[in-house]
């Protein structure tokens, strides 16, 4: 009598061939990963976590001391002097020397702080910020409130054009002891806006990508995306208003040249490139850059310049909320674990740019925004961005939300969230 095949010991045994090889692919896949990690380094395009002199780190230093309240420093030529804050003039040139002796308060770095001068390191400046001309110190400017007049100011040193430091720390010997350099109201905030894509452009490894042909790095040409985009919209306000009087005011022609210039599309490879009319673009704006230091332009710091600044940015951060907290797209269908990374790097970028151009913000306009109260709630946005910045999986996952694995999209969306708040807060306190 023939046997009877033991289907039960071959079924067995499939399994066990099929489970081993199933840990096999896994284990696999983990190295691949690793791999990838560390030599291309593709999860790798936030930014370091700063440091400041207290050894605080990350969010936790952008506090109200990162810019001093504006009357304890304010001389005749720093700012455009306001209704309800008096201008004082030293009487000699012995009472200015008393005022300018007293004791130096440690600076937390900026993003852009200084084009000559890296994120990382210690700044010190007197109270009373840049040193100012007594001659021109002499000549108390007037102006109203609502329009303030143009800033002139004996040109200070400069940075050089094209040494603009950008978002990545970059050592400096210690025999470089440099201080910022902005006597001119708008040079800070004009160095903000510079910086961030310049980093993109000329100091991150491989420059400009999302115009590459072998297109291999969708996380960091989303986050580049990202900052070209709050710069695209910074460029254009700059242009329209804070540089103008109002309507009827021509336009700088660098910042009108620079301003369209940002428009041309990020992914076009010739004819023109996108980073040859990006980097034109730099250019022109830091013309207008030395034009202030020597007070050939304009820059106003007026509430009704601000506002539509601040409204495009929450604009910009509501679309990156939504992209973060939905789990479907348009036509329906789930959000994939890759657009899931593509919408994350996006909203990191654009935190990373706009965390730099609100310290800009709150230098430049700082005795406008201490009038309106809104100073702390500024220093608040600035700190959501600061902790978009600082998350930085290695793999970005896109889990359901009862899963015991991370989402990381709704990880970043919190801070996007908080910084959208916080700046809705100070519109609203700039239009009182």
């Amino acid at each position: 009598m023939a046997e009877i095949p033991n289907n039960a010991s071959d079924d067995s045994g499939l399994k066990g061939y099929i489970t081993r090889h199933m840990l096999k692919g896994v284990v696999l896949a983990v190295v691949v990963i690793i791999v990838l990690k560390i030599a291309f380094g593709f999860f790798e395009p936030s930014e370091p976590v700063l440091t400041d002199a207290s050894g605080r780190q990350g969010h936790d230093q952008v506090g109200v001391e990162a810019v001093l309240p504006q009357d304890s420093y304010q001389t005749s030529d720093d700012l455009t002097p306001s209704v309800n804050h008096e201008v004082k003039i030293p009487e000699d040139s012995d009472a200015l020397l008393l005022r300018n002796t007293g004791p130096t308060v440690q600076e937390k770095p900026v993003h852009g702080s200084d084009t000559n001068k890296a994120h990382g390191t210690d700044e010190t400046m007197d109270t009373h910020t840049a040193s100012v001309n007594p001659i021109t110190a002499a000549a108390p400017q007037t102006a109203d409130a609502e329009h303030p007049a143009e800033q002139k100011t004996a040109p200070a040193h400069a940075p050089a054009p094209g040494s603009a430091a950008g978002h990545a720390t970059q050592g400096h010997g210690a025999d470089e002891p440099e201080t910022p350099s902005f006597p001119v109201v708008g040079m800070a905030f004009v160095d903000a806006v510079i910086q961030p894509l310049d980093h993109e452009l000329n100091q991150r490894f491989y420059g400009w990508r999302p115009n590459d042909i072998l297109n291999v790095t969708d996380n960091v040409n989303n986050f580049q995306l990202g900052v070209l985009e709050v710069t695209r919209r910074t460029a254009v306000i700059l242009a329209e208003r804070i540089s103008r009087t109002g309507s009827t005011a021509s336009f700088d022609r660098n910042l009108q040249n620079g301003m369209n210039w940002f428009m041309i599309k990020a992914d076009r490879y010739w004819l023109p490139s996108a980073e040859s009319k990006y980097k034109a673009s730099l250019k022109e704006f830091r013309t207008y850059f030395h034009k202030l230091e020597r007070g050939g332009a304009s820059f106003y710091t007026r509430t009704d310049n601000l506002i539509p600044l601040l409204m495009a940015y929450q604009d910009l951060l509501g679309s990156c909320d939504e992209n973060l907290v939905k789990s479907q797209e348009e036509d329906g269908s789930a959000v994939s674990f890759f657009k899931g990374d593509d919408y994350f790097f996006y909203a990191q970028g654009v935190a990373s740019a706009m965390a730099t151009i609100l310290e800009g913000i709150a230098k430049d306009f700082s005795v406008m925004v201490e009038r309106r109260g809104g100073m702390e709630v500024l220093h608040h946005a600035i700190a959501s961005c600061h902790h978009a910045m600082e998350i930085d999986p290695w793999v970005i996952l896109n889990s359901d939300l009862s899963s015991v694995f991370a989402n990381h999209r709704l990880n970043m969306a919190a801070p996007i969230s908080h910084a959208r708040f916080y700046i809705g807060v100070l519109i609203k306190a700039l239009s009182t």
